[in-house]
């Protein structure tokens, strides 16, 4: 079932950070992405620096001011730290998105911009999301350069050695919001977007006794794109969505979900990347031995790497989660394999990960 707004699919993600070079090291360095395009003061961008990182359908884009005269980019720095800015949407009329997210509600975040070279033209408009993200609508099918007007090869030689990690496409892409604000940021996103609620995660679905949060998630018609959204909910302690809105400083992006299809290949050379992951109990596995799951993997293999495992429907899903990669706890990486029909978030495995989480947040401190 196609959707209405010609969405055909997710295109890139921009981080703002404090040191772009550093970030787009990392990216090539522990997730295997290679850098592709640059943008700076050497191609005519006198304000920030931005590194353009691609692996596969995945595209990534770390930007840094140079000069505190680039208020946008310092200001959410100083508030939020490193972090995801926003996340894009590859459509076939970003006039059409766009006008139909602003007559359904959807706050502008600057008008359509039509950015022009010698390559042709991109067209990109945006709408607000949370507290100081955003969605941006792009298309460059009349564009035949890198990115966009002002990217450029890469300046450097930032060839660097790493195992491969077969990293695909984002998966999702989650938000964290107050209690009570759940509800609106659904509602937002399903008119301005043409999306549905399709899971609706209620009191007692996540959490453990000491920490708890309600969850919807919302999808395209065609499920192309799949965000949920999670508040803080009561309970003994602080929940891990609690903290990352006070470590955050505002509501935003907790994590991405990058798809592979092979996940015990890719957490392995994750893992020899550098990369840390949360940890999950051997009692976990013997959980599942008992279950006598019919998966293709093998469980000891899974439980080497600390991999979950949650079957739905006619399918299952193979999941595992970063630890926060900044200062602050707040942003992660989740990877993710779906066999079969898989279109769940893992909700068999929320117990696991919640006293992972929370285990990391005792250590903080935070719990």
């Amino acid at each position: 079932m196609a959707n209405k707004l010609g969405i055909r699919g997710y295109d890139y993600l921009e981080f703002y950070v404090g040191t772009a070079k550093v970030w787009a090291y990392w990216f090539q360095k522990a997730l295997n992405l290679k850098v592709v395009a640059y943008s700076g003061p050497e191609t005519g961008v006198k304000d920030k620096v931005s590194y353009l990182l691609e692996k596969n359908n995945l595209k990534i884009l770390v930007s840094s001011p140079v000069k505190p005269s680039n208020y946008e980019l310092y200001n959410f720095i100083v508030s939020h730290g490193d972090g995801v800015k926003r996340w894009s949407l590859n459509v076939n009329d970003v006039e059409q998105a766009y006008k139909h997210a602003i007559t359904h509600g959807a706050v502008p975040a600057g008008g359509i911009r039509e950015l022009k070279d010698s390559n042709g033209i991109v067209y990109e408009a945006s709408i607000k999301l949370y507290d100081d993200a955003e969605i941006t609508f792009v298309n460059r099918d009349d564009y035949k350069g890198l990115f966009r007007p002002g990217f450029d090869l890469p300046r450097l030689d930032m060839n660097i050695e790493t195992a491969d990690s077969g990293l695909q496409i984002v998966d999702h892409i989650v938000g964290n919001v107050r209690e009570n604000e759940m509800n609106f940021w659904v509602d937002y996103m399903n008119a301005a977007l043409n999306f549905e609620t399709f899971i609706d995660f209620g009191p007692g679905d996540i959490g453990t006794k000491y920490s708890a949060l309600l969850s919807k998630v919302v999808r395209s018609e065609d499920s192309i794109i799949r965000n949920p959204v999670n508040e803080p909910y009561q309970a003994e302690r602080k929940s891990q969505i609690q903290e990352y809105i006070e470590e955050f400083c505002g509501t935003g992006i907790q994590h991405v979900a990058l798809r592979t299809d092979n996940i015990i290949e890719t957490i392995a050379n994750l893992r020899r990347n550098g990369v840390e992951f949360l940890d999950v109990p051997d009692t976990y596995y013997d959980l599942m031995k008992e279950r006598n799951l019919q998966i293709s993997e093998d469980l000891d293999e899974l439980k080497e790497h600390r991999i979950l495992v949650d079957h739905e429907g006619d399918g299952y899903l193979l999941q595992i989660f970063t630890k926060p990669v900044g200062d602050r706890p707040t942003f992660f990486f989740e990877v993710i394999q779906r066999r079969g029909e898989s279109h769940g978030f893992g909700k068999g495995n929320f117990q696991a990960l919640f006293e992972s989480i929370e285990r990391e947040q005792a250590a903080r401190g935070n719990l």
